[in-house]
C-alpha cells in the first residue's frame, strides 16, 4: 500500500528559551553563550531545600505577546505546577511548568491551530563525551522556556518544517527569543501517527530535533517506518524516540509517558497569577507594543511594493536588510512613506530596481568580503537615481557600489574619482564603435548579410571595451549608423 493510502497526522511541541536577563524563578543570569560550566547558578535554580522561587514577570509578558500575535486567548488566571520526574539534569526532582491553567489557549500560525502556549523552566545540560560517566552543567537549569503545542493538524514533514520556521521568525520579530536551533535555544518534538482510517494511529514522539532539516527528515523517516511496520502486519508501539543525525534514523528511547505519570500538582511556593491585577501584563497595552508581524509584512511587501517573491522572503528573514530597503525607498520615492504603489509604472520600476540592487548586488558584496558595511540610505538612493536617469550604466553602478561598501562616499564623487560616468557623447561612442567593428569583422559581415541580431553581440563588445561606461542605446544607434 502506498503512502497516499494512509492518513498521516503530526502534532508539534516546540520549546524556545526566552531572552530575559535572569532565569525563570531566580536572579541568576540567563546567558546561553556562557562556556564555563556551573557559573550562572544559585541555591534556587539548583533546587536546594528551603529556597523560594519568584516568578519572572518579563517571561510572563513575553508569552502573553506570543499569544496575542497568534490570536490566542490570554488567561486571566494562571498557575504553575510541579511536573515530577527524575533525571540527572533536573536538580529538584521535578520541573516547574504549567498544566491545567496555561497562559495561552488557541490561536493559529501558518494555518495550523494551536492548542496552548505555556511557561516552564529549562533543564540543565548533560554531556557524555568523557569516559564512562556523565557531566552536568547547571547554567541552563531554570532558564525561562516557552512551550507551544499544536493541534494534531499537520499532514506532512514539509508543513511541519514550515510551521517551525514561521514560529522562529515570530519569536525573533517579537524580540522575546533568539530561537537559534544550532545553540539549542529552540527545540522541536514531533508527535506522529499513521492510520489506514480516519482515526488517529498510535502516536510516537520524536524528541529534540534541533534543525529544520532534522524535523523534515525525522518525520519522513518515521512515517515510512510506521507504514512499513503496518504493511508487514506489525503493531506500532507508543514510545519516545530520538533522532540519529549521522545515520538519519530514529531510535527507541523509552515508552511514552502520559500526563498522570508526572503527578502534576500546583506548586505551593508560587502564587496564582491574576493577569488583570498586574498592570504591566495588561494584554490590551501589550497588544499595542507588538511590531509588524512576519505575515503582515510579507503581505505588505507583495501588495504595496509588488516585488519578487524571492526578494520578499529575503527581507522577511533579514530584518536589517529589510529596514535598509525601506529607508532607501523613503529617500527615493515621492510619497511620504516611500510606498508609491503599482498604479505608477515609474514607481513600480524604481522599487524593483532598488530591490534588485539590494538583494543581488549589495548582498553579494557583503557576503563575499568581511569588514564591509551598508552604505547610507541617502547615498544608495542617489546611486539608484543616477542609474535610473542613465547618468551611469549598470556596470558603473555596480562598480560604484563596490566602492561605497568600503568608503561610504557620495556616488557622484566616486563616479568622478574612478572615471565611471556614462559616455553618451557621439565622439566617444564613435571611437568605441569603430574599435568594435575593427575587432569583429566576421560578426560585422553577418550583420550586413541580414543577421540583425548580431548587433547585440557588437553592443556587448562595446560595453566591454568601455568598461561599462558607454550608453548602450547611443552605442547601438551609432553602430547601426556606421554599418549602414
Amino acid at each position: 500500500m502506498s503512502k497516499g493510502d494512509y492518513k498521516i497526522t503530526i502534532g508539534l511541541e516546540i520549546h524556545a528559551e526566552l531572552k530575559t536577563v535572569t532565569k525563570m524563578f531566580c536572579n541568576s543570569k540567563n546567558n546561553p553563550d556562557e562556556k564555563r560550566p556551573n557559573v550562572n547558578i544559585c541555591p534556587v535554580c539548583m533546587g536546594y531545600p528551603g529556597t523560594l522561587p519568584t516568578i519572572n514577570k518579563e517571561a510572563v509578558k513575553s508569552v502573553i505577546k506570543v499569544g496575542l500575535a497568534l490570536g490566542g486567548e490570554i488567561a486571566n488566571h494562571t498557575e504553575f505546577d510541579r511536573k515530577n520526574y527524575f533525571y540527572p539534569d533536573i536538580p529538584k526532582g521535578y520541573q516547574i511548568s504549567q498544566y491545567k491553567y496555561p497562559l495561552v489557549r488557541g490561536g493559529t500560525l501558518n494555518g495550523v491551530a494551536i492548542t496552548r502556549v505555556h511557561l516552564e523552566e529549562d533543564t540543565a545540560r548533560s554531556s557524555h563525551e568523557k569516559g564512562d560517566y556523565s557531566l552536568v552543567d547547571f547554567n541552563r537549569a531554570g532558564i525561562p522556556l516557552m512551550e507551544l503545542v499544536t493541534e494534531p493538524a499537520i499532514s506532512s514533514a514539509n508543513e511541519a518544517s514550515a510551521f517551525a520556521k514561521e514560529l522562529q521568525l515570530l519569536l525573533q520579530y517579537l524580540s522575546v527569543a533568539e530561537a537559534n536551533m544550532e545553540k539549542g535555544e529552540m527545540r522541536v518534538e514531533a508527535n506522529i501517527s499513521v492510520s489506514k482510517t480516519d482515526k488517529f494511529g498510535t502516536k510516537v514522539e520524536v524528541k529534540n530535533l534541533n534543525s529544520f532539516k532534522a524535523v523534515e527528515k525525522a518525520i519522513a523517516y518515521e512515517v515510512a517506518r510506521h507504514i512499513s511496520v503496518l504493511e508487514d502486519g506489525g503493531k506500532i508501539e507508543q514510545e519516545t524516540r530520538g533522532w540519529n543525525e549521522n545515520k538519519e534514523i530514529t531510535f527507541g528511547q523509552r515508552s511514552k509517558e502520559e500526563s498522570h505519570d508526572y503527578r502534576y500538582f500546583p506548586d505551593p511556593d508560587l502564587p496564582n497569577l491574576v493577569i488583570s491585577e498586574i498592570p504591566d501584563l495588561n494584554p490590551n497595552l501589550l497588544k499595542g507594543e507588538l511590531p509588524e508581524l512576519p505575515w503582515k509584512k510579507r503581505e505588505r511587501y507583495k501588495n504595496v511594493y509588488g516585488i519578487k517573491d524571492s526578494d520578499i522572503n529575503l527581507y522577511i528573514n533579514n530584518r536589517e536588510l529589510a529596514d535598509f530597503f525601506e529607508k532607501v525607498l523613503k529617500k527615493i520615492l515621492p510619497t511620504e512613506d516611500g510606498s508609491e504603489n503599482s498604479a505608477s509604472e515609474t514607481g513600480q520600476e524604481l522599487i524593483q530596481t532598488v530591490s534588485n540592487f539590494v538583494s543581488s548586488d549589495l548582498v553579494g558584496l557583503l557576503k563575499n568580503e568581511r569588514g564591509l558595511s551598508f552604505p547610507s540610505p541617502a547615498n544608495f538612493s542617489e546611486l539608484i537615481s543616477m542609474f535610473h536617469t542613465r547618468e551611469i550604466s549598470s556596470r558603473s553602478a555596480k562598480d560604484i557600489l563596490a566602492f561605497m561598501v568600503r568608503e561610504d562616499e557620495n556616488p557622484k564623487t566616486l563616479m568622478m574619482k574612478h572615471n565611471l560616468q556614462q559616455k553618451s557623447g557621439e565622439a566617444d561612442i564613435e571611437r568605441i564603435a569603430n574599435e568594435v567593428i575593427e575587432q569583429n569583422q566576421k560578426v560585422v559581415e553577418e550583420y550586413k548579410s541580414g543577421k540583425k541580431s548580431s548587433i547585440q553581440f557588437l553592443i556587448g563588445q562595446g560595453m566591454k571595451i568601455s568598461n561599462g561606461s558607454a550608453n548602450p542605446e547611443v552605442l547601438k544607434s551609432v553602430l547601426i549608423k556606421i554599418l549602414s
